[in-house]
């Protein structure tokens, strides 16, 4: 079963720069908050959803992570990320 998405949010004005930084676009971002694979719970009121993604030339398989604070309304992007270490952070408990 997959995570409840997250269809309301905005992204604070440090996950904005770090998408820049990363080379993560709005659409990758939007992807993984609205269909995510996995949602991890951080602490209360704060979730990392992610998901994984083929990326670049050649293609190589990341794992998008977005820190979503969502005790608010609408919820805010924190910051997000990309990884290639998939196993380090993909859970079955998530």
């Amino acid at each position: 079963m997959r995570p409840a998405p997250i269809t309301e949010y905005v992204i604070t004005p440090h996950a904005r720069f770090e998408m820049s930084r990363r080379a993560l676009s709005n659409d990758t971002v939007r992807r993984v908050l609205t269909t995510p694979e996995q949602r991890v719970a951080v602490r209360p009121g704060r979730v990392v959803l992610q998901s994984r993604i083929s990326m670049g030339a050649p293609a190589r398989m990341y794992l998008i992570r977005v820190v979503v604070d969502i005790d608010r309304h609408p919820a805010e992007v924190i910051t997000v990320y990309r990884t290639s270490k998939i196993s380090k952070y993909w859970g079955e408990q998530a």
